[in-house]
């Protein structure tokens, strides 16, 4: 008994003391002459799922658009891994990082050809995925193998969604980078959607309005007029 309290003494050591993987340190960012984030601060921590809430124009989008290095800072610094953002290291959050939106761009004619697109790169040429591989991805959340054959602008937003989703982790992704993903999705496939990120090695920093999305993420932050206002872990302040 004393052995197996000494060794949760430890995993609980390890996990308090594990670096955050974003960190923004009392940013404020202006675009066009306006502020639309200011002073914000906030740590993710490695397998956490956080949603940024509030009213249109809020700054919700704003904090993932300069995360990707989009918008520049004012004032104050963001970290990855605990390195600051610069044009090198804005590199590697992408490198690292699934970007989904609303109407994600697919960038080839196909669903084939957009979940393959990745690979034809140097450095994914080796973990091209095969056929099996593919759809079995795609059953995973709901998406007929028929589907690969299909024109991407001819699918709907929820589906194209899941397809940027499945190319995602594909690759691999371990950070997810949402802006309303469930938007377009009826209940079965944002319940498939919801149990893909329950995974405890995927880490997600999202924005969303959908009420079950809120109650399935750990993390609220709660941003007005830019400012963030309050912060809710598990719906404690």
């Amino acid at each position: 008994m004393q052995s197996f309290v000494v060794l949760l003494r430890r995993i609980q050591f390890r996990i308090i003391t594990m670096p955050p993987i974003i960190r923004f340190d009392h940013v404020s960012v202006i675009a066009h002459q306006k502020t639309i984030l200011s002073d914000i601060s906030f740590a993710l921590f490695p397998g956490e799922k956080a949603v940024l809430c509030g009213k249109s124009g809020s700054g919700k989008s704003s904090v993932l658009r300069t995360l990707l290095g989009l918008h520049p800072i004012k004032s104050g610094m963001v970290y990855f891994q605990e390195q600051p953002l610069t044009p090198v290291s804005v590199q590697v959050i992408r490198s690292c990082a699934a970007y989904i939106g609303q109407e994600p761009m697919l960038g080839a004619e196909s669903v084939r050809e957009a979940l393959l697109l990745p690979f034809q790169f140097k450095s994914h040429r080796d973990h091209r995925p095969t056929e099996a591989q593919l759809v079995e991805v795609l059953q995973r959340l709901q998406l007929p193998a028929n589907i690969l054959s299909q024109e991407s602008n001819r699918i709907s937003g929820g589906e194209k969604q899941r397809v940027a989703l499945a190319r995602g982790l594909l690759l691999g992704k371990k950070l997810y980078l949402l802006d309303e993903v469930t938007s377009a999705l009826d209940a079965e496939s944002k319940r498939v959607v919801f149990d893909v990120f329950s995974d405890p090695h995927l880490t997600v920093l999202s924005v969303a309005h959908d009420p079950e999305w809120l109650e399935r993420c750990g993390i609220v932050f709660e941003l007005e007029a830019g400012q963030l206002t309050q912060v809710r872990r598990d719906g404690n302040t």
